[in-house]
Formats: structure tokens, C-alpha cells, sequence
């Protein structure tokens, strides 16, 4: 179960009128070979289009990496977009999502699943169901709007500051998987529970339950690795469940990044003043239902 946020990379791709490749994020590369360029997301994006053409790529994004809101694949869905816009492709979202996995699991071999890609190229509140064969089902949420904005306005999220390396925590977690340690296999197969238990919260708009299921995911989730949490996340948690929160998670592989919560109406400020004075930033966010799009082409 995932829900896109209205938060986002900004992708702009253009001509370059000397040859080679102009690549601009946190820093800035010039090069002549695609080869030699050390973004690997659009390193191997211009390959798998199949782009020579000397181009300028430029990228900003709304949240920092390395938190938790899925940014890597969000910027391999955007690249894969703009790339694909600039060459006059047509593709679908799901082709746009089967392509950054291809580029984030296949080629750059990172420890990640299939779900944060297909959450950027679809947007929305959707159960994704996962085939074994890797096969991916989408399936919408249906809830009213009323409940939609509810659910909207009791989830906060609040930068901890704490950046992590997902591919340590999640490289752990896959070793100890594919070694059959019990305890991970048993957390995980919970947490596959959790989900459908959360889509069935969801339709029925038992928000509450929603809430609660939060937080039993969360002491599911702390069981995969030790690194999943720390005992500055894990009192960060418990000063939110004393103070309004029903339920919460750090969200991605865990670790650090954003710290997310659910709690009604009346309890909101009291969080608020609690994570505020601990010296954490809430990002304001709405869901958005588009996924990965195009501003303006020329």
C-alpha cells in the first residue's frame, strides 16, 4: 500500500549546442562519453533510450535524498520521462516504472523492491501486488473524498535530519533473507499481511484502525534490522505516541529520513508542538494523483 505525495524531482532536459553532456544536481559534470558520466541513474537512463545526442540534463528536487520518500526512483521515473519525451517516445506508466526497476535493480544492482517506481510513475493511493515473477498488479483505492482529505490532513511528516545508506540497511536485510534467517522471513510475511490489512482499513475508512495498523507495522518493521531505528528515532516515536499520534513509521528502509504519523484532528497541535520543540521539521504535503508528468514542453 502506497499513496504519492506532492512532492517532487524537476527534470529539465534540453539540446546542448557544444558536443557532449552537461549533467547538473548537486554538483556538475561535463563530459564527452556517456560512459564517463558518475550520475548512474542517468548514466544508465541515456543508454537504456538510447540517447548520443549531446544534451543538457538539469535536476532540483522539494525533499533531500536519502529520507525515505522514495527520491532515487522518483528521479529514475522523471529522467526515464523527460528522455523519453525529448526523443517524441510514446510510453506507458508502467513502462516508465518496468524501466527505472530495470535501471535500479538490474543494472545498478541496488537492494530495492518494485514499489517505489511504480509509485512515481502512477501517483495516487493504490495496493500494488507483486508476482513472484515480478509481475506487477495495480490496483486504485477507492475512498470518498471526504475520507481522502481526512486521511490527507492526519498524516504529518517530519524531517528527523538524519540521513542514511538505504542500500546498507536493505543489503542486510536481503542477505539475512536470502540466508532464511526466521526472524526476518516471519517480520516479512507480517508485514505483507499489514498491507492487505491497510487497503481493507482503507475501503472500509477506518482511519483510525489505519492509524493503529501504523504502529503495528512499525514494531514489525524494527524486527527486519537493528539499524532500522536508534534510540534517538525510537524516542522521537515514543514522545508522538504520547502526545496525540495513533500510530507512525520512519518511512523507506528506515534508519533516519522522515518520521511519519497518524492522529486525529484534536491531537494534531500537541504533535506538532512536541516534534517542534525536539527540533524536527514538518513537510506540508497533498496526495497527488497524476504521477510522473510533463510541465512544459517546447
Amino acid at each position: 500500500m502506497s499513496a504519492a505525495i506532492g512532492k517532487y524531482n524537476y527534470i529539465a532536459v534540453k539540446p546542448r549546442f557544444e558536443d557532449g553532456f552537461r549533467i547538473s544536481y548537486s554538483t556538475t559534470e561535463i563530459t564527452n562519453k556517456i560512459e564517463d558520466i558518475r550520475q548512474p541513474i542517468i548514466r544508465e537512463a541515456l543508454k537504456l533510450v538510447g540517447i548520443n545526442d549531446g544534451l543538457e540534463i538539469v535536476s532540483i528536487a522539494d525533499v533531500p535524498g536519502r529520507s525515505g520518500l522514495g527520491g532515487s526512483s522518483s528521479y529514475a521515473v522523471g529522467v526515464l520521462n523527460a528522455l523519453h519525451v525529448y526523443r517524441r517516445d510514446h510510453v506507458t506508466r508502467e513502462n516508465l516504472a518496468e524501466e527505472a526497476c530495470q535501471i535500479e535493480i538490474d543494472r545498478l544492482r541496488e537492494p530495492i523492491g518494485k514499489q517505489d517506481q511504480y509509485v512515481a510513475a502512477f501517483g495516487g493511493i493504490n495496493s500494488y501486488e507483486i508476482s513472484q515473477d515480478g509481475r506487477v498488479r495495480v490496483h486504485a483505492v477507492r475512498i470518498s473524498r471526504h475520507a481522502e482529505a481526512e486521511l490527507e490532513s492526519n498524516i504529518l511528516l517530519f524531517y528527523t535530519g538524519i540521513t542514511r545508506d538505504a542500500s546498507r540497511i536493505l543489503g542486510r536485510i536481503k542477505t539475512d533473507e536470502e540466508n532464511q534467517d526466521s526472524r526476518v522471513i516471519e517480520a516479512m510475511h507480517r508485514i505483507k499481511e499489514i498491507g492487505y490489512e491497510i487497503r481493507d482499513a482503507l475501503v472500509s475508512e477506518d482511519l483510525s484502525r489505519f492509524g493503529e495498523l501504523l504502529d503495528v507495522h512499525w514494531q514489525t518493521k524494527r524486527k527486519l534490522c537493528s539499524d532500522v531505528s536508534s534510540g534517538r528515532i525510537d524516542a522521537l516515536y515514543g514522545a508522538g505516541k504520547l502526545n496525540g499520534a495513533i500510530g507512525g513509521k520512519i518511512m523507506g528502509a528506515g534508519g533516519g529520513g522522515f518520521l511519519m504519523f497518524y492522529a486525529n484532528s484534536g491531537e494534531k497541535r500537541r504533535l506538532r508542538e512536541v516534534m517542534t520543540r525536539e527540533g524536527l521539521k514538518e513537510v506540508r504535503f497533498r496526495f497527488d494523483y497524476e504521477g510522473s508528468k510533463v510541465l512544459l514542453n517546447l
